[in-house]
């Protein structure tokens, strides 16, 4: 596909392994510790942004409160998904020109000051629809910073173990920010200062992310790349694939589970959505763990359809509660396909682009994501109002089965890098070892001549 695009750009890095030379016969590849401080901070830092954000989660019953119904809600989350949407388009090029410190550094103060709005001026006019947008744009660029920050500290080939067992500390802060929530609502009125308490607490652990991410890239050189093109000639060119309608279908599950399961709960008369999220995350938590090195024996494209199928079970299964411990189940299954899809999806949708361009296309992958909450939130709210939350749940189940059998059948032939370069890697370490031995066998000790008996 022609681009205005310089090939020199796409070529770079197979220049730098030329100009490396080859490495000697017996080589056998080292696999160096990527679990350094730098990593371990970033950790915590994503643990505070996943706790913060799960104190947002009950914005659908302020939306309410504030004499808006649930369609209402859902045209909020959209409008400011829109505008993150937008911003996004120009992040990603903002980023590989300026580099990852500026943009999250400025991404974390507008997540802060779209919540400060929210709560300081709570009305159903264009402040609330600009707070959103400024809370969803800063949230997004957050995370894609985030990313493209840890998968710049490691090998081509590590980058989906990075990503899942970063994404591990979210699971964690799901439950942190969850427990926080239902604790807040047990001991604050039912008013607008409970949303008043969560909303500026999650703002204040905003604060002490950015301090963390200050610190972390302190060193960072910034390097001016004035040239960095313009995020649509870079889609075209290195387009992710299938794997965007994925991204789609995860937008419209985050969009289900974080705007609407409380509001869910909320109209059974249960007290809080934390067994849902505590489950939900426990379950991610254990299988991100467990199948951080999967991709690489299984390959991406098979873990993808395995996860939509837990999306199917989980929200089909979310459509028979009627008390709080039948969420555990439905959270279960999804936590599980979160856990195996957002690293696949991520990597997958980025493996095409270059390094320099690698903060245009994790942001252009977290867009299709964004799409998802664009397009659905909406729709899922509208029929929560015509129809009721069951016909909404099994909607979202629905267009997880299309995804999954259409995917399956796009990539079923699809062959995965990560597992070429696994079995590659084993067989060199395989034949390496062999080398040594046989070279062992015949570099022994030299017999001594016969000196009796000797034919």
């Amino acid at each position: 596909m022609s681009s205005s695009i310089p090939d020199q750009y796409a070529t770079s890095a197979a220049v730098g392994m030329v100009a490396e030379g080859p490495e000697p016969e017996n080589h056998v590849p080292q696999d160096p510790s990527i679990y350094n401080s730098i990593f371990w901070w970033a950790y915590i830092a994503n643990l505070i942004l996943v706790s913060a954000n799960a104190l947002t989660f009950r914005f659908a019953d302020m939306i309410n409160m504030l004499g808006g119904s649930d369609q209402v809600a859902g045209t909020i989350v959209s409008v400011g998904s829109i505008g993150a949407l937008v911003g996004r388009l120009f992040l990603g090029q903002w980023i590989d020109r300026y580099g990852v410190r500026p943009l999250w550094i400025a991404c974390s103060v507008l997540y802060m000051t779209g919540i400060i709005m929210m709560v300081c001026l709570p009305s159903l006019g264009f402040l609330m629809y600009a707070g959103r947008t400024l809370f969803a744009f800063g949230l997004g660029g957050m995370f894609a910073c985030s990313m493209t920050h840890i998968q710049n500290q490691v090998p081509p080939e590590r980058r989906t173990e990075m990503i899942a067992t970063l994404g591990s500390s979210g699971f964690l802060g799901m439950i942190l920010g969850s427990q926080m929530g239902d604790i807040f609502l047990r001991f604050t009125p039912d008013s607008l200062l409970r949303h008043g308490v969560l909303l500026g607490t999650s703002a204040i652990m905003g604060g002490i992310y950015l301090i963390i991410v200050t610190f972390i890239t302190r060193h960072e050189k910034s390097q001016l790349q004035r040239d960095s093109p313009a995020a649509w000639p870079l889609l075209k060119r290195y387009w992710p694939g299938w794997v965007v309608i994925v991204g789609i279908m995860i937008g419209m599950a985050f969009a289900c589970s974080t705007v609407f399961i409380a509001r869910y709960a909320t109209t059974l008369g249960l007290k809080g959505v934390g067994t849902y999220f505590t489950a939900y995350a426990v379950s991610a938590f254990i299988v991100r763990i467990l199948t951080r090195h999967t991709s690489k024996v299984y390959g991406r494209h098979r873990m993808i359809v395995l996860g939509m199928m837990g999306h199917v079970i989980g929200y089909t299964g979310l459509c028979f509660v009627t008390a709080e411990w039948h969420f555990i189940l439905p959270a279960i299954c999804s936590g599980f396909a979160h856990a195996l899809l957002f690293p696949c999806v991520v990597s997958l949708g980025t493996e095409h682009f270059p390094k320099q361009f690698r903060g245009t296309g994790t942001t252009l992958v977290l867009c299709f994501i964004d799409i998802g909450g664009v397009v659905f939130a909406p729709l899922l709210g509208a029929i929560i109002d015509q129809f009721g939350f069951r016909p909404m749940f099994l909607t979202t189940a629905g267009a997880a089965l299309g995804t999954m059998v259409l995917y399956g059948l796009m990539t079923h032939r699809t062959s995965d890098p990560e597992m070429l370069h696994h079995v590659s890697s084993r067989k060199l370490v395989r034949d390496s070892k062999n080398t040594i031995e046989t070279e062992s066998l015949g570099s022994g000790p030299v017999p001594e001549p016969c000196k009796s008996g000797c034919a």
